[in-house]
């Protein structure tokens, strides 16, 4: 039985290990915690979620919901355990942390052919090995990844929301809705200012003490950036953003200003996060802010958001469309290193990853996903996108090819999806996946 190495325990790791030990290959994964934590991990769990608990979108109009589509054809495990502890959130898919960390873990812990080592891997071991240490790999191992592969790793920040416990939100004050639903009670809470609630709200923001960055870490990533960040781009920036409220008035008598929307995080539904609001801010100042928002004065604040340190690879430099590298043929790259952005998507480079290492293996030709599908086309951004420009990039519509012929603007992402998931059938019928 051939042996493969996969570095952590993420989700790119974890779905790594199951495509390989289901198509009959050993697999030993080496994950360091808890020996040796991170800033962001709180538990031992494989596959554990250090930011969010959504993984966005399930619609087949939006790019992230097709991968998620793709992925299920595909036998994920990571969505799998989705799925097993899935929480309402409107159109999203949500999951209760604890819940789905457990279904992972249970699930490799039980594959005869999977052994987890818990241990911190400071070298690139010898044979075949994937990658997938996640943006919060030790010093130690980043230091032996730069050296193989001779260029420093950029740096930009995740982030942590914060997060309150229900009893404590003023339910007088806020409702529950889903942005433009007219019936149903919605998933989201979501906390309404008006004028003078959200000026006094945008003041205090701006005068709030932060955390102070080093000059290398203020490489922020677009969809993680502070929440003040954000604000200082102009006063009406929230408005339109995480605090949008078009589509969530109360009634037509009750149209706010501004709003704050938060999101169950357990399947209890005992703790919610603010959506969007991840922050850098010090934690008295994130509390006394968050209690400036109607509805949650008395909020209970059980969480605070955090920003840390995040590391990726300058794919183009290093990477094939299998996120094989280029230094090493027996050697991928995968998860939030190689330069994808988010839960879905470090997932979908777990998987790709591990099919084309089985194939290698069985000395059969690389599986190259179409570029019409969201696997394909994100694989295909890290192999060839702009190496000096290169940023971290969620699934989006833009990086698959147009469509052929007119049609309608209101039909083309539906038509999008449903050409990747044919191509994807396609595929695994050609390649016998």
């Amino acid at each position: 039985m051939k042996h493969v190495s996969i570095i952590g325990g993420g989700l790119a790791g974890s779905e790594a290990a199951y495509q390989l030990a289901k198509r009959g290959f050993s697999v030993t994964i080496y994950e360091m915690r808890p020996l040796k934590t991170t800033p962001a991990h709180s538990t031992d769990k494989l596959g554990e979620l250090v930011c969010s608990n959504s993984f966005r979108s399930s619609q087949m109009t939006n790019a992230a919901g097709v991968l998620k589509e793709e992925l299920k054809l595909m036998d994920s495990l990571i969505m799998h355990a989705a799925e097993k502890s899935r929480l309402d959130a409107g159109g999203a898919l949500a999951v209760d942390r604890e819940m789905f960390s457990s279904v992972i873990t249970d699930t490799l812990e039980n594959m005869e052919n999977v052994s987890i080592t818990r241990r911190e891997v400071t070298t690139i071991p010898k044979g075949p090995t994937i990658i997938a240490s996640g943006p919060l790999s030790s010093s130690k191992f980043s230091e032996s990844l730069q050296s193989f592969l001779s260029d420093d790793a950029l740096h930009f920040f995740d982030a942590v929301a914060p997060i309150v416990t229900k009893d404590s939100i003023d339910m007088n004050v806020c409702y529950y809705k889903n942005r433009y639903e007219t019936s149903g009670e919605g998933d989201y809470i979501n906390c309404p200012m008006d004028k003078e609630a959200y000026d006094a709200f945008y003041e205090y923001m701006m005068k709030g003490e932060g955390v102070m960055m080093r000059e290398f870490e203020k490489n922020v990533f677009e969809g993680c950036m502070p929440v003040e960040s954000m604000a200082q781009r102009g006063k009406d920036t929230l408005r339109f953003g995480p605090m949008k409220p078009v589509g969530l008035e109360r009634d037509d008598n009750h149209k706010p200003y501004a709003v704050i929307q938060l999101r169950k995080d357990d399947a209890r539904e005992t703790m919610y996060n603010l959506v969007g609001f991840q922050t850098q801010l010090k934690f008295g100042e994130q509390k006394r802010l968050i209690q400036m928002i109607p509805g949650l004065e008395n909020a209970e604040i059980v969480r605070y958001g955090v920003m840390h340190k995040n590391s990726f690879i300058k794919a183009p430099n290093h990477l094939h469309a299998t996120y094989q590298t280029k230094t090493r043929a027996d050697v991928y790259i995968a998860g939030q290193l190689s330069g994808v952005e988010g839960y879905v998507e470090s997932t979908g480079s777990g998987l790709v990853a591990a099919v084309n290492m089985a194939r290698q293996l069985q000395n059969e030709s690389p599986a190259i996903f179409p570029v019409e599908t969201i696997l394909g086309a994100q694989a295909d951004y890290l192999a060839n996108a702009n190496a000096k420009n290169f940023q971290p990039m969620n699934a989006n519509f833009g990086l698959v090819p147009p469509l052929e012929g007119k049609h309608r603007k209101k039909d083309r992402k539906r038509l999008y999806g449903e050409r990747a998931i044919n191509a994807l059938r396609r595929f695994k019928e050609a390649f016998n996946e």
